[in-house]
């Protein structure tokens, strides 16, 4: 298998320059010194090399899909091959959401791999990660994989991580993860490595080759990609807040905010439906929505699953260009509802001129440690319900946390977003 897929997988050397404040030569004393004993400025950026890992996906158009951070601020790009042919490579396109970028070269007798069924894959199925770490030149480690669906990391902005125990190192980006088929299933993107540690620690994590494939379909097509969105604020439902808010179900994307005259103010969403499928996959929580509606064609239609009050129904719109905007809120501790004032300093009532359209109770401060803040409030928080029902008042407020039953949902608007913050 390795010997009919490694030919597939290319080092990637590129020449840049980075910022002078990004290098770690401006920590160096004699880098320094040189400068300021000529009486010299030091330089706004300094050149870089780099090495890295690229897959060929395409032989007879010469594409090798990569990773935006092997190829960012690049001058020259240089790939070369098993067979150690050299190339100088053309950027068709780069994706910082993703982390995905697809270069070109002018070559003949290439190899491109086989596409796999990332979404077939499961826990403990073994997976080869084939790159070139350090610059060693191309290596090949075995492991399986650990999780799915790992998302929420703030590694990227679109998660949708395959972990893997296979030995991943600097160097390995944008290299392969391959099935015991020799199936291309992943691109290698990031690694965990705490405290002082420089390479694998076993926790790898690799962009599913279903995203790969929409990202580059649309940079091989425009040079970039072209967000979809829904025109709404959504959070992952947890088991806490759908028994405070009685939605009926325990897993979906909730919309806490529908934006004016976007798709899905015109299609008839509002705010507290639950979406729980796309086109027919099921939607576990946020990060599900956000990743498919984000890389779905501008124009597209959809049709979106959701619950509300209780019942199932099905509504069909467009998905629009631009930025998709979510709503991320969170809710632990457990303390007693009626506590939850604890730690709030200088609640007063919030008018909606002075909160972007936001009517509740405004929080000046929240102590560190104290019951509200280990439940999710922070500073500048504008509380406008509980439970659904709004609060006009600070005793508003007060008495719906005393006569509540945990859990509870507090609606609250975070610089400018509103969202939901469960207490326990």
């Amino acid at each position: 298998m390795l010997k009919r897929v490694m030919p597939a997988v290319v080092n990637i050397a590129v020449v840049g320059q980075v910022p002078l404040a990004d290098s770690p030569l401006l920590d160096d004393p004699l880098f320094r010194r040189r400068f300021q004993d000529g009486g010299g400025q030091l330089p706004q950026s300094v050149p870089q090399q780099s090495a890295g890992s690229g897959v060929i996906v395409d032989a007879a158009r010469g594409y090798i899909v990569t990773n935006h951070h092997v190829v960012d601020s690049s001058d020259e790009i240089i790939v070369t091959l098993s067979d150690r042919r050299r190339f100088n490579a053309q950027l068709v396109g780069s994706d910082t959401d993703t982390d995905i970028a697809m270069l070109k070269i002018d070559a003949d007798r290439l190899t491109q791999i086989e596409t796999g069924n990332s979404d077939g894959l499961e826990v403990g199925d073994s997976v080869v990660a084939i790159g070139n770490p350090f610059g060693l030149g191309q290596t090949v480690t075995s492991g399986i994989v650990s999780a799915l669906r790992r998302s929420e990391l703030g590694i990227e902005g679109y998660e949708d991580f395959i972990q893997t125990d296979a030995p991943i190192n600097p160097g390995n980006s944008g290299g392969a993860l391959v099935d015991v088929d020799g199936k291309l299933v992943g691109i290698n993107t990031a690694i965990v490595s705490p405290g002082n540690a420089e390479g694998s620690v076993g926790i790898g994590f690799a962009v599913p080759m279903k995203m790969v494939q929409r990202v580059t379909a649309q940079l091989v097509e425009y040079g970039e990609v072209r967000r979809g969105r829904l025109g709404v604020g959504i959070q992952d439902v947890t088991p806490d807040l759908a028994k405070a808010l009685g939605l009926g179900v325990e897993a979906g994307a909730i919309i806490t905010q529908i934006e004016p005259d976007s798709a899905a103010s015109r299609a008839g969403v509002k705010v507290d439906d639950v979406v729980v499928e796309l086109d027919g996959a099921k939607v576990i929580g946020a990060a599900d929505l956000r990743n498919s509606i984000g890389l779905t064609p501008v124009g597209t239609e959809v049709s979106i699953g959701l619950v509300r009050d209780g019942r199932r129904q099905t509504i069909k719109l467009k998905v629009e260009q631009g930025p998709a905007h979510a709503g991320h809120g969170s809710g632990s501790g457990g303390v007693d509802a009626g506590k939850m004032l604890d730690g709030l300093r200088g609640a007063e009532l919030a008018e909606p001129s002075e909160t972007g359209n936001a009517r509740g109770v405004v929080v000046s401060q929240v102590d560190d440690g104290s019951p509200a803040a280990l439940n999710g409030l922070a500073d500048g928080d504008v509380i406008t319900a509980v439970n659904r029902h709004p609060v006009r008042a600070i005793q508003d407020f007060a008495a719906a946390l005393r006569g509540a039953a945990t859990p509870l949902a507090l609606s609250i608007v975070r610089e400018g977003e509103p969202l939901y913050v469960v207490v326990r």
